[in-house]
C-alpha cells in the first residue's frame, strides 16, 4: 500500500428500520451538515421527506434532503424516476429560493424513468383490486421496476438517441402494456403521449444525467464523505418485507451499493431510523396497531399524515421485535429515534418486546403473512412524562421518564441510540455522547 494514498471518505447509509415514514429526511439533513455527498439510492417520488428548517417547511420527493444544506446531490440507478416530477420538484425548490445546478445535482443516466403509462396502470390495478388492494401511492413505482426486470424499461440515457430509437422503445413498451390496461378497462395510451411529456422535459433534464457510480467512486477516492440515503422502510423491502404489503424496490442498506453504483467496500456504518412509536399507511397485518383514542391521539399529536398522499398514517405502540428484525437484516451500526415528543404527557408507555404466535414466544416480528395476522404483541410498560421536551438539547435535561424509555429500547435492540429527535424542527437533533 502506498502510505501517500488518500484514504477513501467513510460511507454512511440511512435507512428506515419500520414500515416507512420514520423521519429519515431530517436526520439525512441533520448527517448531511458532515457529508460531502449526499445520494438516493432506491425508491421513486412514492416517498415524502419533510424538513422543517425555520419554521418553514419542505417536502422533498425525489431530490435527497442534501440539497437544503448545499451539498452535492445525487439520484442513483436504483431509483425510478419521473422526470415530470423531478422538473416540478426542481421548479419548487426554486421558488423557495434553492435551485441546484448540474454542479449540485446528479440524475443518473441508467436510472428508470417512471411513464404515464405506468401511473395509469398502478391506479388500474388499485381499483381493480377493491379490497385486496395494497395501499399504493398511484404513482407507477411498481409498474416502473416490473419493466426494468422484464428489459423493456426506458432509462434516461434513451433520451440521447436520437427519437426513431425512443419512439422503437415506447412502441415496444405499449405493446407489453396496452392490452393489460385494456383488461382494467382502460383506454390504451398511444406513443404521442409518451413522447410528449419527454420531449418538453427533456431538455431541462439533460445538464444534470451523469454516471452515477463513477461520479461516487472519484469523490471516495479523493477523500469525500458519502451519505446514503434510503426511503421507505425495511419492513416495506420486497423481499424482506411483510410480503405482499410492501414496496417494490429494496429498501434495505445492502441496497445502497447496488442502487448508487458503488461496491460494499464502500459502506462504513448503517444507521436506522425509528420512531418512538410505530406507523404504517395503507393495507397489511400492523400487530401493535391502536384503534382507539390513544392511536388518534399519536396521530393528531404527531401530524401523521402521508407527506407524499396525504393519507392518515395507523399508528401504534413501538415494536422492538420490528427493530430487532430490522437490525439484524440491515446490519445497523447505530439507530436515530425521532418524534420522542410525540409520547409526552403519557402517564404509561408500552413498548411490544415479544410476540407469541402458536405456543412460542418469538423475539423478531415474523414475516409470514400468517403468523403475522395471528401472532399476539408481548408488551412491557414504562412510565410516562409530563414535561414538554421540544426545547430540550441535550440528553441530560431529558426528563429520567424520557432517557429510560430511550435506553431501555437500546438495551432490548442492542443497537446504540446516538440520536433522538424531540421536535419537528431542524435543530431539534440530539445527539448522545458516549
Amino acid at each position: 500500500m502506498n502510505p501517500q494514498a488518500k484514504r477513501p471518505g467513510r460511507g454512511v447509509v440511512v435507512v428506515g428500520a419500520q414500515w416507512g415514514d420514520e423521519g429519515k429526511g431530517k436526520i439525512v439533513d441533520h448527517l448531511a451538515a458532515d457529508a460531502d455527498v449526499v445520494v438516493r439510492f432506491q425508491g421513486g417520488a412514492n416517498a415524502g421527506h419533510t424538513l422543517v428548517i425555520d419554521g418553514r417547511k419542505t417536502v422533498l420527493h425525489l431530490i435527497p434532503s442534501g440539497v437544503l444544506r448545499g451539498k452535492p446531490c445525487a439520484i442513483g440507478p436504483g431509483c425510478v424516476v419521473d422526470p415530470e416530477a423531478l422538473v416540478e420538484e426542481l421548479e419548487t425548490l426554486a421558488a423557495q429560493g434553492c435551485s441546484p445546478g448540474p454542479d449540485l445535482l446528479l440524475v443518473s443516466r441508467a436510472a428508470p424513468m417512471i411513464l404515464p403509462v405506468h401511473k395509469r396502470l398502478d391506479r388500474a390495478r388499485e381499483r381493480a383490486a377493491g379490497s385486496e388492494a395494497i395501499g399504493t401511492t398511484g404513482r407507477g413505482i411498481g409498474p416502473a421496476y416490473e419493466d426494468v426486470v422484464a428489459r423493456r424499461g426506458l432509462r434516461f440515457l434513451d433520451l440521447d438517441q436520437g427519437e426513431p430509437h425512443l419512439r422503437a422503445r415506447i412502441d415496444g413498451l405499449l405493446r407489453e402494456r396496452n392490452p393489460r390496461l385494456e383488461a382494467l378497462g382502460e383506454q390504451p395510451m398511444t406513443a404521442a403521449e409518451l413522447l410528449e411529456p419527454l420531449r418538453a422535459v427533456h431538455g431541462r433534464l439533460a445538464p444534470y444525467l451523469a454516471d452515477v457510480g463513477r461520479y461516487l467512486h472519484r469523490r471516495r477516492g479523493e477523500g469525500a464523505s458519502v451519505l446514503y440515503e434510503g426511503a421507505q422502510g425495511t419492513l416495506l423491502d420486497v423481499l424482506h418485507g411483510t410480503y405482499p404489503y410492501v414496496t417494490s424496490s429494496s429498501t434495505l442498506a445492502a441496497n445502497a451499493c447496488l442502487g448508487a453504483g458503488v461496491g460494499p467496500s464502500a459502506i462504513d456504518e448503517v444507521v436506522g431510523i425509528a420512531k418512538a412509536y410505530t406507523t404504517r399507511v395503507g393495507a397489511g397485518p400492523f400487530p401493535t396497531e391502536l384503534s382507539d383514542a390513544l392511536g388518534e391521539r399519536l396521530r393528531d399529536v404527531g401530524r401523521e399524515f402521508g407527506a407524499t398522499t396525504g393519507r392518515p398514517r395507523r399508528c401504534g405502540w413501538l415494536d422492538v421485535p420490528g427493530l430487532r428484525y430490522a437490525a439484524r437484516v440491515n446490519g445497523l451500526t447505530a439507530l436515530g429515534m425521532t418524534k420522542l415528543d410525540v409520547l409526552s404527557g403519557l402517564e404509561e408507555i408500552r413498548i411490544a418486546v415479544a410476540y407469541r404466535w402458536r405456543g412460542e414466544t418469538l423475539d423478531e416480528l415474523p414475516v409470514e403473512p400468517l403468523a403475522l395476522v395471528e401472532a399476539e404483541p408481548v408488551y412491557e410498560t414504562l412510565p410516562g412524562w409530563s414535561d414538554d421536551i421540544a426545547s430540550v438539547r441535550r440528553y441530560a435535561d431529558l426528563p429520567v421518564a424520557a432517557r429510560r424509555f430511550v435506553e431501555r429500547v437500546e438495551a432490548l435492540v442492542e443497537v446504540p441510540v446516538t440520536m433522538v429527535s424531540v421536535a419537528a424542527d431542524r435543530e431539534a437533533v440530539i445527539e448522545r455522547e458516549r
